[in-house]
């Protein structure tokens, strides 16, 4: 069965009959279609446009190259994050059911934005969901260099304490974990089950103003979703636990 397909159609309220009529078939052709038939060619492309959606999403199983592979995993680029969407991190956030991993230094936006986050993360844990969480450890001196970086100064380390106060109540909760890194973060991921947000770092200027990749893993191969997984796992490893409030 095609999902992505018969959600996207219900996403634009389109029918079976009307997506019929625009790619000229019968009715029962687009119902095999969503059984699983890959459609030609030129159906897909009709397809795609009308319902707005990259056509490797819909059939990822057409995608060839690796290069068309990452074109079909990014959903939407950002210039800046404060232009994501303020519904779409939340959004996100709660169609997560496997899998929510944060890695950044302090993103303080998450629970400025989200006051009830902490009471959202503490429902998917006891729904079964694994929620990581690793923040920039204050007292490290990558933590100090971002601050002179960005102008900061002893702002940062600041901002990391904040965060940590901030998922300190969750400390404790089955299925959440919380760690403290001292990398050099290139990039800040958040990872929602089959989708991720990439926030990438730029020189001397702060987060909010740096682009946003919202990427989407594909049935098949997804080089580029997996590379930040990846990263996020090296990260983790050498994270520090936190297991009490008061500190790690």
């Amino acid at each position: 069965m095609n999902s992505r397909l018969r959600t996207a159609l219900a996403r634009r309220a389109i029918t079976v009959d009307e997506a019929a009529a625009r790619t000229e078939v019968d009715p029962k052709t687009v119902q095999r279609w969503l059984a699983g038939r890959t459609p030609h060619a030129r159906h897909r492309w009709t397809l795609a446009r009308l319902l707005q959606e990259d056509e490797e999403y819909l059939w990822p199983e057409v995608v060839k190259t690796p290069r068309e592979n990452s074109v079909a995993e990014l959903v939407a680029l950002y210039s800046h994050r404060a232009d994501v969407p303020f519904d779409l991190w939340w959004a996100l956030l709660q169609d997560a059911a496997h899998d929510i991993q944060i890695l950044v230094y302090a993103a303080l936006f998450l629970h400025e934005q989200y006051p009830r986050i902490n009471e959202l993360l503490a429902a998917k844990c006891r729904s079964g969901c694994e929620v990581r969480v690793a923040l920039g450890d204050p007292d490290s001196s990558t933590v100090r260099q971002l601050g002179t970086e960005e102008s900061f100064g002893d702002g940062i380390e600041s901002r990391c304490r904040m965060a940590l106060r901030h998922f300190a109540p969750l400390i404790g909760t089955e299925r959440f974990q919380l760690r403290l890194h001292q990398t050099t973060l290139y990039n800040s991921i958040y990872r929602f089950d089959t989708h991720m947000l990439i926030n990438t770092h730029l020189w001397g200027a702060n987060a909010y103003s740096a682009p946003v990749l919202h990427l989407r893993q594909l049935q098949g191969r997804s080089p580029l979703f997996f590379g930040y997984v990846e990263s996020f796992e090296a990260v983790w490893a050498t994270g520090q636990i936190v297991d009490t409030v008061g500190g790690s």
